[in-house]
C-alpha cells in the first residue's frame, strides 16, 4: 500500500511487538536518511489459530480493494507463508 503497511508477524519472548516496530522503523528510516513514519501503530491480535489463514487473506487482497491491481499476483510487495 502506498500509504501504510500491513504485517502478520508473530512476537518472540526475546523481543515485545513495541520493540519489533521500533527496531524495524529505526532501521527503515537510517536506510531513508528521512523518518517516514509517523507516531504509534494499531496493532490487531489474533486470538485463535483459525484466524490466521483469513486475516492473511484479507491483508494479501488490500492492495486489489485499493485499485492497486486487478489481482494481488500483480501486486509486486505480497508475500506470506500462511497461505
Amino acid at each position: 500500500m502506498p500509504d501504510h503497511i500491513h504485517w502478520l508477524l508473530s512476537t518472540t519472548e526475546k523481543h515485545e511487538l513495541s520493540q519489533i516496530i521500533r527496531m524495524v522503523k529505526a532501521r527503515v528510516s537510517r536506510h531513508q536518511e528521512q523518518t517516514i513514519w509517523q507516531p504509534g501503530f494499531h496493532d490487531h491480535a489474533l486470538r485463535s489459530e483459525q484466524a490466521l489463514k483469513p486475516t492473511a487473506r484479507y491483508i494479501i487482497a488490500n492492495p486489489v480493494r485499493a485499485g492497486l491491481v486487478t489481482s494481488v499476483r500483480d501486486y509486486p510487495f505480497w508475500n506470506a507463508a500462511w497461505l
